[in-house]
């Protein structure tokens, strides 16, 4: 516990400190490129200052000038900035509405440009999802965590559809990202913070032009037993 103080008396004043830059810069530069690098220091920080240390696999998946939709098994608090930090290029939250309403923190995510999906609204939800899909259009990548929400036990939960609706609508391929072990340094509903090991796993892209709204629980699936794999492989290898 003492640890996790130590570690919050630093990390606290540094996120107000990134958040105002960030919102400041969002107000200077023309692409955002200035804020997003900023968001991407406070990440490495907090990781830092934590003594996490994250290993990326699977980077020669993906192409930097193309745009996709990331979607990622969600583990803990620290998933944030483990793929703000170590993920080499820009892309956009579709999260929900709950961090956008953390002071300072929450107006710098809007300023960058990420987007916030409240499930208590389906009409503001759809509403998000049409700006998320617009931002695809014109070349943002997205991350997006199916789940909805911090895993209750370290295993992976059911997935929600919104973000296959974005995927089939868009017409952007899926990447899947597994990220392991995140879940034991920041459990869900726990305060205390330990050092660790994180790897994330970048999978090959999944083509979405072949389904549609009819046929996305199909991609649903085939999603989640990706991800469900490589996740449960990568638990069994700790053993």
């Amino acid at each position: 516990m003492i640890r996790t103080l130590i570690i919050a008396i630093f990390v606290l004043p540094a996120t107000i400190f990134f958040s105002s830059l960030t919102v400041f810069l969002s107000f200077i530069s023309k692409n955002n490129k200035l804020a997003y690098k900023t968001t991407k220091a406070w990440a490495k920080f907090v990781l830092v200052v934590s003594r996490i240390k994250v290993t990326v696999n699977g980077l020669y998946n993906i192409r930097p000038d193309r745009s996709y939709i990331y979607m990622s098994n969600h583990q803990s608090n620290f998933d944030i900035p483990v793929v703000l930090a170590y993920l080499p290029f820009q892309f956009r939250w579709v999260a929900k509405a709950e961090l956008f309403k953390i002071p300072i923190f929450g107006y710098a995510m809007h300023r960058i440009g990420h987007i916030n999906i409240d499930r208590s609204n389906r009409r503001a939800a759809f509403k998000s999802l049409k700006k998320a899909a617009k931002n695809i259009r014109e070349g943002v990548s997205v991350l997006i965590y199916p789940e909805g929400t911090r895993s209750k036990d370290g295993n992976i939960g059911s997935f929600k559809r919104g973000g296959f609706i974005l995927a089939v609508e868009s017409g952007v391929p899926i990447v899947p990202v597994i990220i392991h072990g995140t879940w034991p340094i920041m459990p869900k509903n726990k305060t205390t913070i330990r050092p660790g090991n994180v790897t994330i796993e970048i999978k090959e892209p999944i083509e979405t032009k072949n389904y549609n709204r009819k046929s996305k629980d199909d991609l649903l699936e085939k999603v989640r037993n990706i991800i469900c794999e490589s996740f449960e492989k990568g638990e069994m290898g700790k053993l």
